[in-house]
């Protein structure tokens, strides 16, 4: 029978085997921490290679996502569909072992890792889903869902902010279920961390509320053992093992230097190492016994079974629940959605209020929320700005976990990144809110979560100079364009009630990434429109104003700028002209339709366009070309009243009439 130490060392061999054949990667991570991960995958995760996708697996996130080769090592090994060959196309086009972990390519891979910290982010999220999803469904005994979150940091994970604003929400919300292994080996890519990281992470993370355990030696499976048991026993906070590692331990003249960080070893080096590690095999090869050693499947398959077996137990005494269960978890909706929705769609439009659209949400959210118990949602301490709470929402806390309303503090990073955890769990629909000038702040962990494909919605208020007197600080005017370039990020600017209500249906019903809805923060006027009007909101640019089926010119407006829009061409018209006003709050949604309605709704020979969005210009050149105007904002905004900043900046009635009359 192998020893632990050879079983890690076949982790070492085959991570120091594919950076060497890739001549790019990180071996010090994977040779490090390998140990640890023998114990942990070994002893305590509960997880089966066959079905990565089981709802009670425990979650395993490696948020130092660039030591990847632990984790292709770890799935390859212990069972999952990652084969060798895989293993020797490391960091080549089209494999399944991209340089950091990417969710999709590779089974196993529970999220996309490599921006420090984000990771450690996301498995705090995992671990907010798996305890309120428990506190919801497991009922008499019957623990249909009871497992853990562990994730693994390295000292750059522990620099960068975000582990505070996550760490800090973790420890607040009692998160017992959450073990994070932190390998301290104190070396970054420029080299000995002391000159830039003397703090005292332990003592940060008691201050936070965390259990912690000090000083395990990462090499000693004993005691990494022993202090996984002392992490799973603490229920009432969440758990952070303080190990220490060698970087690159097993390499004779790189472990324990930046040089065994982030460049293959060179292959002389892995030779060496190889004599270090007492590894008498080729490159690449690992004999029967090792693999025997490491196999989860039928473990895996067992504990898969045994939960099958509950769950038809807990079918068979809460059929209801179950069904419900099996619901939220494959994604659909309710059976009424459509019927309820198209009603309350319907009921606004001939209800025909003036509000803010950020109060259209709010309201929107009170007709949908019953129908969505999988909704869970919170605010980066602006609930009463962002209006993202409702008469059905109850705080997620210790005491109360199945709570689905989270108060995030000024968190918006952790905050973005925690959603895109619970996204990735299941089960759940999250949305987010702040200012939209604040999703500057999220950037990284709004493009990881695109990256991925997950359903997490943004609601990001105050969209615009509208806004008014807290100036140019707050006052949006770059980041909408920026968001729309988010490859999968669809984002919503609705013009009212009606658009608000539509964007948020389509934000739900999007399977394959995120949306960002941006909502305003001043009444926005309701815009009278036809059920065929109503319906085509849904493909993201629409005619709203028909002033001739051969228009002599094209206006296109989004958002709050579309009833300044409506009023001009609705006023122009009834001079004589054939102005054609588009609607467009989702350009993304608008692109992707077919040819045919595209040039319907912009005709391709119609050359004379505007398009009006308080913005930067630049964006909308796609859809006026050459030829065409935009009545934009290409600078930064002023502090006064909203009506004010908007006149002074020029985006008002007369200056759009004036680009009107210059062009016909």
């Amino acid at each position: 029978m192998l020893s632990r130490r050879e079983l890690a060392n076949a982790i070492r061999a085959l991570s120091m085997d594919a950076v060497e054949k890739a001549k790019s990667g990180h071996p010090g991570a994977p040779m490090g921490m390998a140990d640890i991960m023998e114990v942990l995958w070994n002893d305590f995760l509960k997880h089966n290679p066959a079905n990565p996708h089981w709802p009670n697996r425990d979650r395993f996130v490696m948020s130092n996502g660039h030591g990847s080769m632990l984790l292709y090592s770890l799935l390859h090994l212990s069972g999952y569909d990652l084969s060798m060959e895989e293993i020797k196309n490391f960091r080549q086009l089209h494999s399944k072992t991209p340089g950091h972990p990417e969710y999709g390519d590779t089974p196993g891979v529970e999220t996309t890792t490599g921006p420090l910290g984000q990771g450690l982010a996301n498995a705090v999220g995992m671990a907010i889903a798996e305890r309120t999803l428990a506190a919801q469904f497991n009922r008499g005994g019957i623990n249909i869902i009871d497992h853990y979150t562990y994730v693994s940091a390295g000292d750059g994970c522990l620099m960068e902010g975000i582990s505070h604003e996550a760490c800090s929400l973790a420890g607040t919300l009692e998160l017992g279920k959450l073990i994070c292994i932190y390998d301290s080996n104190q070396i970054s890519i420029d080299g000995d961390v002391k000159g830039w990281f003397t703090d005292d992470t332990a003592t940060r993370m008691e201050a936070y509320g965390w259990h912690v355990i000090r000083d395990v030696d990462g090499h000693d499976a004993e005691q990494v053992k022993g202090a996984l048991e002392l992490a799973r026993k603490k229920t009432d906070k969440p758990s952070f093992i303080v190990c220490h590692t060698i970087i690159g331990w097993g390499s004779p003249n790189k472990q324990g230097k930046e040089s065994s960080h982030g460049a293959a070893l060179g292959a002389d080096e892995v030779i060496l190492a190889r004599k270090q590690l007492g590894w008498e095999y080729e490159p690449f090869v690992i004999p029967d016994k090792y693999y025997e050693g490491w196999d989860a499947r039928q473990k895996g398959n067992d504990s898969e079974a045994a939960w099958q077996e509950l769950f038809k137990t807990y079918q068979d005494k809460h059929p209801e629940l179950a069904s419900e269960f099996k619901r939220r978890i494959d994604k659909s909706l309710p059976d009424n959605w459509q019927t309820a929705t198209a009603e309350f769609i319907n009921n606004i439009a001939d209800k025909g209020e003036t509000i803010a659209s950020r109060k259209a949400s709010q309201n929107t959210l009170e007709a949908f929320g019953p129908l969505l118990p999988e909704l869970i949602g919170g605010s980066a301490d602006l609930t009463g700005s962002n209006l993202t709470i409702w008469s059905g929402s109850r705080t997620n806390t210790a005491d109360t976990p199945d709570g689905n309303y989270i108060h995030y503090g000024v968190r918006e990073f952790g905050m973005s990144a925690i959603n895109s955890g619970i996204a990735l769990y299941g089960g759940f629909i999250p949305y987010s809110a702040t200012f939209l000038i604040f999703s500057d702040y999220a950037r990284n962990a709004l493009r990881m979560v695109a990256m991925m494909k997950q359903r997490s919605i943004f609601i990001l208020t105050h969209d615009s100079i509208g806004l008014g007197e807290d100036g140019p600080t707050h006052q949006a005017i770059e980041q909408t364009a920026t968001l729309r370039l988010i490859p999968n990020m669809s984002v919503w600017r609705p013009a009212d009630t009606v658009e608000s209500a539509v964007a948020w249906k389509a934000a739900i019903e999007n399977l394959h990434g995120p949306t960002s809805l941006l909502f305003s923060r001043q009444n926005l006027e309701h815009i009278p429109r036809t059920a065929a009007q109503i319906e085509a909101i849904g493909r993201g640019g629409y005619v709203l104003i028909e002033g001739s089926s051969s228009p002599e010119l094209v206006v296109i407006a989004t958002g709050s700028e579309t009833g300044l829009a409506y009023n001009v061409v609705k006023e122009m018209n009834n001079q004589g002209n054939g102005i054609r006003l588009v609607s467009m709050p989702s350009t993304d949604v608008f692109d992707a339709q077919d040819t045919p309605y595209r040039d319907m709704v912009l005709p391709p020979d119609c050359r004379k366009r505007i398009a009006v969005e308080a913005g930067v210009s630049d964006y909308w050149r796609k859809y006026v070309g050459l030829d065409g105007e935009v009545l934009g904002i290409d600078r930064f905004g002023e502090s006064a009243p909203g009506p004010d900043v908007y006149d002074y900046l020029g985006l008002n009635e007369d200056s759009l009439k004036q680009k009107i009359n210059l062009m016909l």
